[in-house]
């Protein structure tokens, strides 16, 4: 098993250029039995995965140019195993759903290629290595949309391509700053994260440095104001270009907050969360209502993305256990229904020829099933309790409340307005003054590819919903030792004082839910993860303050 996760990353690389030279047919076969056993594969890192072992698992290094301190360094932790695991799941759908491309063989390579390079980006341990991988996920999803898009495709792809590129270059100054700064400090070059993690960082160094990080992540999520190329490349990408940049590109960004900004900048973090947290409430209204607005199908889906990934960033700068956890979960859970949207608003218009909501009307009488399976994702992406939706954003808003409990509430209304916009989306579709009977017998329900791909989708969607906690804890166990860096390193005592309020303010949030009736104790006890030790500061007294006003009150 020692060099399991390299296999895991590099076995997608290898089908994919053999792929290449494969004829469509051969290519299809090729590339879903490939997808299969890696996700085999992932399967059995799950298997082996310690969840009860803080550290890092899978570990393989070597020095790549060792005076510089560059090195092929990667290791997973719940964190990474759980997005490996949606990177996984995500790509063999995708290459099963695949149906009409030409050449199809380079479809498949790119989708297998991306999943190698993502792989790589929620392994990488060595800051160059990942940002090495980060760049190279760009390639295939603008080869996607510049060779199958539709519409303005070419200025659609190149305003992706320069937006997250020129975004991406800031962070590299912020990476190799701090690779100067370690030499300064220690007399050798090392990019390391576990390095890095080692050495203090005074707060003023920590503000520059993660603002370097925080505009690339902003730009991939994206963050409003930094989402001016999402509905270009949202609208003019193929079906399965916009599966793969909501369910797993978006979440390179938020991966990347965990995994890097919060435990490197905990000061920064701190200082700087007040504002954040209103971009993410702005992410979450301004996403929902510019959603309700379209009248095109894909791009209600794209804006939809940016209003759930809004709560996902409340949850991430809750710092809390139960916020961040609920957060990562909420990643995972919007992969799965983001792409099974994707597929079937495709699926739609693949039938009707147009995108346009208002196409063709009544479908529900002529095609029941894909009206169930659409259904079934409109409730999901709603976030109705037992389906895969709700717990993430459930434990993302718990979270946020036990910091800015107006914040948290305000945060509710996406549970308002994500179901406005999906059920008006979902009648307007399905319901309605049926269109003449010539019209609707055109449109063909599912047939057997789209059953098993959609129907393994919904497993997914029903079967975390109803029970989530092998997942939760799989995350739980990553998102810990994190919260515990996080509290190690911080600089000001106004940091290690806001965290460790922080985590009587969760029991406290938690006992109560527990006396109330709208949750049994039982599924709060599978909530109550194990207690944090640790303590967050703030970078100023009145930062920590306004934290403290809703404990005041």
């Amino acid at each position: 098993m020692e060099y399991l996760l390299s296999i895991v990353i590099f076995f997608p690389f290898m089908a994919g250029l053999v792929v290449f030279a494969l004829d469509d047919r051969g290519a299809k076969f090729f590339g879903v039995s490939c997808a299969m056993i890696e996700l085999v594969l992932v399967a059995v890192l799950c298997g082996y995965f310690d969840s009860s072992n803080p550290s890092l698992q899978f570990e393989n290094m070597f020095a790549l140019i060792p005076a510089f301190g560059i090195s092929y360094h990667i290791g997973i932790d719940g964190v990474s195993l759980t997005l490996i695991l949606l990177n996984a799941i995500v790509i063999l759908l995708s290459v099963m759903f695949l149906h009409g491309k030409t050449p199809a063989s380079h479809f498949v390579a790119c989708l297998l290629l991306l999943e190698s390079i993502l792989m790589g980006v929620f392994s990488a341990q060595n800051l160059v290595l990942f940002y090495v991988f980060w760049e190279l996920s760009l390639l295939p999803i603008l080869y996607m949309i510049g060779v199958w898009g539709s519409g303005d495709k070419i200025k659609a792809a190149l305003q992706f391509f320069l937006y997250t590129f020129f975004a991406s270059l800031i962070m590299l100054v912020g990476i190799l700053y701090y690779g100067f700064l370690f030499f300064l400090h220690f007399k050798h070059f090392s990019f390391e994260l576990a390095d890095w993690l080692s050495m203090p960082l005074p707060p003023s160094y920590q503000l520059w440095l993660f603002l370097a990080f925080f505009i690339a992540i902003a730009v991939k999520i994206p963050i409003i104001p930094f989402h001016a190329w999402l509905p270009k490349a949202y609208g003019n990408a193929p079906t399965l270009g916009s599966v793969v940049l909501s369910a797993l590109l978006l979440k390179m960004g938020t991966y990347a907050l965990v995994r890097f900004c919060l435990p490197l900048f905990p000061d920064a973090s701190i200082e700087l969360s007040l504002w954040i947290l209103v971009l993410g409430l702005i992410m979450i209204i301004y996403g929902a209502m510019l959603a309700y607005a379209q009248t095109d199908m894909k791009q209600v889906i794209a804006y939809s993305s940016i209003s759930h990934m809004g709560v996902v960033v409340l949850g991430v700068f809750s710092f809390t256990l139960i916020g961040i956890s609920g957060a990562v979960f909420m990643m995972f859970a919007h992969g799965i229904v983001g792409a099974m949207l994707f597929m079937l608003v495709g699926a739609f218009a693949k039938r009707t020829g147009s995108m346009q909501i208002d196409s063709v009307k009544g479908v529900a009488a002529v095609a029941p099933i894909f009206c169930a399976i659409f259904g079934l994702a409109t409730m999901a992406n709603v976030g109705l309790p037992l389906t895969i939706g709700f717990v993430g954003e459930f434990l993302s808003l718990l979270g946020i409340f036990a910091t800015y409990p107006l914040i948290a509430l305000l945060g509710g209304l996406t549970i308002i307005l994500s179901a406005a916009y999906m059920l008006s989306l979902y009648k307007r579709l399905f319901f309605g003054k049926a269109d003449e009977e010539q019209k609707l017998a055109k449109f063909s329900d599912v047939d057997v590819r789209e059953k098993l791909v959609l129907g393994l989708f919904s497993a997914c969607v029903i079967v975390l919903g109803v029970y989530p906690k092998p997942l939760l804890t799989l995350i739980d166990s990553g998102v810990k030792p994190m919260l515990e860096t996080m509290s190690m390193r911080a600089q000001n005592s106004a940091t290690k004082t806001l965290l460790t309020t922080l985590e009587s303010k969760q029991e406290r949030t938690l006992e109560r839910i527990k006396s109330s009736s709208i949750v049994s104790s039982d599924s709060v006890g599978e909530l109550d993860f194990a207690k944090v030790d640790s303590s967050i500061e703030s970078s100023s007294a009145t930062q920590a303050d306004l934290l403290f006003s809703g404990e005041a009150r």
